[in-house]
């Protein structure tokens, strides 16, 4: 063989006979174990803490020689690792002799990685120009490794790819950076594509090089002491543009191959982009500048939402984690929206964790609860009180408006228009204002969620900080100044500005003016009399008051008798099949996380999951389980779900067991009557708005639930819709022809009288009931009507939609109904 000539010119071939003889003195079983026996117990392991250099590099050639046959050596693997993490001084034909032995018969990719430990050991230790002779045989492993997943993100691949881009062609510069990047997803192109020359730059290529090693869960201390060391103006500026891209980027279909085979898949980031990536990340930490803070809030909440932007899953943790991270190192008052808008948007645990301690270490050093921490840190932009910022841009003059959340531009001849005038749409201050608008718009959500969230746990303030930190804020004001606050166990009321700030104001007109320091919180109609809620929704309507959330309006959810009879349980909201997707969305944007259910696992409950969500101290668990067919969904996640059970747990007991099994619960009638009445809510909205029993096309094998649930008894949000309608009706133009009965809008057309069901939406046409489907759609006709409250969900309007479309039926052009309405 030809390494016996080699070690004969060495004069290792005593040597190697002597390492071949204490190999075998380790057990053969021993490959088999697990967890693995320590090395160091056997003779060989007790002999090789007096190895010297010589004998160290025979036992990694011995290795590479076994490695090199046709069979995967468990045992020669281990010993490769252990010569690898040792300085030893290779010689040049040692070096080759160990890159002749990485081509064996088997170059499968994880065999490939196990030959390529020692050559790429013994290369580095050898000067720089006779590195080069081994670029060829490198490539060719690299062709063996392909863009497995698995061996693309091995630490060996990683190594194998530094060295290529160490030495790649110096006519070709990107080709650097496309050696260590490579092109295995969509952004990893771009980099190539658009910033392959900038990286390839010399004041940036050994900082992408230092990124590629960021391997940990956290940069070290001489990690970032190289990083500054290697960051240079004009990778200050790649940072950000990069992390402009990043922010933006969403997943896509990747097509691989390798060999003959060739398949396509769904990819955000390959691990080998993503490495890079939190380098860059980490580099952050060095940067002092303005825009550093909002673009990794940006990179945060794309990360670390799920597939479509929703989810409990990441589309990339450890980018989301690297971003977070950061954040909390910058520290100060100026990160908290920013950490705010993750909080809102995210639901894994582990990075809502580390906003979590983010958020505490910033309202300690500050001396706040991380509550009223987030009230003194919403940014203004700018804006003055009425919520609306003018800035001159050329000879235009530019609004930046919160209300409708967009710029209004007013022309040189004072004539206000939509669209920006040509000559200042490559101006830098309008580019600015367009910034900040992109960041009002993710604002106002979280502000609207952070309120509602205030709402359902109680939170509790001085009126002081009612009017500074909400009525008076050009942001949250727009959603604060429409909502009912309650002075502590006394009178409540929506607020009105009078020339000394602003006071409460009952239905009645009456007028109160709260102390600054009254303890106020948000009204709740849990804790009102059927009387006063009728009140404060008519004053409403009358008043024109449009609620960024349900508030007077808002379903509350008592316990019935049925569920004192279960006990620890609630069934209220079982038995419904939902569209698995649509549900789980929905679910994770109120809070909650899971479930994960699909056909792929049965026999480890891959068909059984649950939704679930802390509220108040409180944990609620939904059970759901696979509804479907596996042949349609093709094995993979579930098309329908079906909702189980609802139960409830104290702050300090687990939901679950140690196999995972749900635990029994704790009494529903020990359960706060706030946190059951929100959680249902949750539980009848998704029910509401993912129930297949909306589609206006029955799903085969469910038609006997497609029929009760869409012509069925009203839940509690079909029975509040009805109470809005009650009032609204008198109002609008089809009153005349319009009435409710207790399941349905009855509307009287010209040529037939139609029934919509509030809860479903679905129409039935009298008089024999015949089954009108109509989809609603931008086309279809659509009247203005105030609405009280922003929908979640917007069946309200859909059912609105149509029964203006109905009372009109002679005037319905649409082949799809007319020939529906006319049969």
């Amino acid at each position: 063989m030809e390494i016996s000539a080699e070690l004969d010119r060495w004069g290792h071939t005593d040597l190697f006979a002597e390492t071949e003889r204490l190999v075998s003195t380790v057990p053969e079983e021993r490959a088999w174990q697990w967890p693995l026996s320590p090395l160091g117990e056997t003779e060989l392991g007790r002999r090789m803490a007096g190895f010297d250099d010589v004998r160290w590099r025979v036992l990694g050639l011995w290795a590479q020689h076994r490695l090199s046959g046709p069979h995967y050596d468990r045992l020669a693997e281990e010993i490769a690792s252990r010569v690898a993490r040792r300085k030893l001084k290779w010689t040049t034909e040692e070096a080759d002799l160990l890159w002749r032995l990485c081509h064996g018969r088997e170059d499968n990719g994880y065999i490939a990685l196990c030959r390529l430990t020692l050559p790429l050991t013994a290369t580095a230790s050898l000067p720089h120009d006779l590195r080069r002779r081994y670029v060829e045989q490198a490539e060719r492993v690299r062709k063996t490794l392909g863009d497995h997943e698995w061996p693309s993100r091995a630490g060996t691949a990683r190594r194998l790819d530094d060295f290529l881009a160490e030495h790649a062609d110096a006519a070709d510069p990107v080709s650097a950076v496309r050696a260590l990047l490579g092109e295995r997803d969509r952004f990893a192109a771009t980099l190539v594509a658009d910033f392959g020359a900038a990286l390839a730059a010399p004041e940036v290529f050994p900082l992408l090089r230092h990124w590629n090693g960021a391997t940990a869960a956290k940069p070290s201390g001489v990690w970032l002491a190289t990083a500054g060391k290697l960051l240079t103006p004009k990778a200050v500026v790649l940072v950000r543009e990069i992390l402009q891209r990043l922010a933006a980027h969403r997943e896509g279909p990747v097509t691989f191959r390798h060999d003959d085979r060739e398949w396509t898949t769904t990819v955000f980031l390959h691990d080998r982009t993503a490495t890079p990536l939190r380098g860059l990340i980490w580099t952050c930490r060095l940067i002092d500048e303005p825009w550093v803070a909002a673009l990794l809030g940006d990179c945060a909440v794309t990360c670390g939402t799920g597939i479509g932007g929703s989810g409990p899953n990441c589309r990339d943790e450890r980018l989301a984690n690297a971003a977070v991270g950061v954040l909390a190192h910058r520290g100060g008052l100026d990160t908290v929206p920013h950490l705010a808008r993750v909080q809102a948007k995210v639901r894994k645990k582990t990075v809502l964790a580390g906003v979590a301690r983010a958020l505490d270490a910033v309202a300690e050093a500050a001396g706040l609860s991380p509550e009223r921490l987030l009230d003194r840190t919403v940014p203004t932009f700018g804006l003055g009180p009425g919520g609306v910022r003018e800035e001159p841009v050329g000879d235009c003059l530019v609004r930046l408006r919160a209300d409708t959340q967009a710029l209004e531009f007013v022309n040189a001849r004072g004539k206000t228009v939509k669209a920006a005038p040509a000559a200042i749409r490559k101006d830098p201050a309008l580019a600015e204002l367009k910034a900040t608008l992109k960041d009002l718009r993710q604002l106002l959500p979280a502000e609207r969620f952070r309120l509602e969230r205030a709402l359902i746990e109680e939170r509790i303030w001085r009126w002081h900080e009612v009017t500074e930190f909400f009525l008076d804020h050009p942001v949250t004001g727009l959603y604060a100044r429409t909502l009912i606050w309650r002075i502590l166990q006394g009178p409540a009321g929506i607020p009105v500005r009078t020339d000394d700030g602003w006071e409460l104001t009952d239905p009645a007109g009456r007028r109160i003016q709260p102390d600054p320091n009254t303890p106020l919180h948000l009204w709740h109609p849990i804790g009102e009399t059927p009387e006063a809620v009728r009140t404060w929704r008519d004053h409403l309507l009358d008043a024109g008051v449009r609620q960024p959330f349900k508030q007077a309006f808002r379903e509350v959810y008592l316990l019935t008798p049925a569920e004192e009879r279960t006990g620890t349980y609630s069934n209220r909201f079982a038995g419904h099949t939902l569209r698995y997707g649509q549900a789980k969305a929905l679910l994770n944007q109120r809070g909650w996380s899971g479930p994960s259910i699909g056909h792929w696992d049965y026999e480890f409950g891959s068909d059984q999951g649950a939704a679930v969500k802390d509220l108040s101290g409180y944990r609620v668990r939904w059970a759901m389980s696979v509804n479907g067919d596996p042949e349609a969904d093709g094995w993979g996640t579930a098309s329908f779900c079906a909702s189980e059970q609802i139960r409830f747990y104290r702050p300090d007991e687990d939901d679950t067991d140690v196999y995972g099994y749900a635990r029994d619960g704790m009494p529903l009638t020990e359960v706060p009557p706030l946190v059951l009445s929100e959680a249902l809510r949750d539980a009848d909205l998704a029910v509401g708005v993912t129930s297949i029993g909306l589609d206006p096309h029955v799903v085969a094998g469910h038609e006997d639930y497609w029929h009760s649930h869409g012509f069925g008894e009203l839940t509690e949000t079909a029975r509040t819709r009805r109470d809005a309608l009650a009032r609204l009706l008198p109002r609008l133009s089809l009153a005349g022809r319009a009435e409710l009965t207790d399941r349905f809008l009855r509307v009287r057309g010209d040529l037939r009288t139609y029934k919509i069901h509030l809860g479903s939406g679905n129409i039935l046409m009298e008089p024999n009931d015949a089954y009108l489907c109509i989809v609603p759609g931008p086309d279809r006709s659509e009247q203005p009507v105030f609405l009280p409250f922003e929908e979640d969900g917007g069946m309200l309007s859909i059912i609105l939609s149509k029964a203006f479309l109905l009372a009109d039926d002679t005037g319905v052009t649409d082949p799809t109904i007319t020939r529906q309405i006319g049969g």
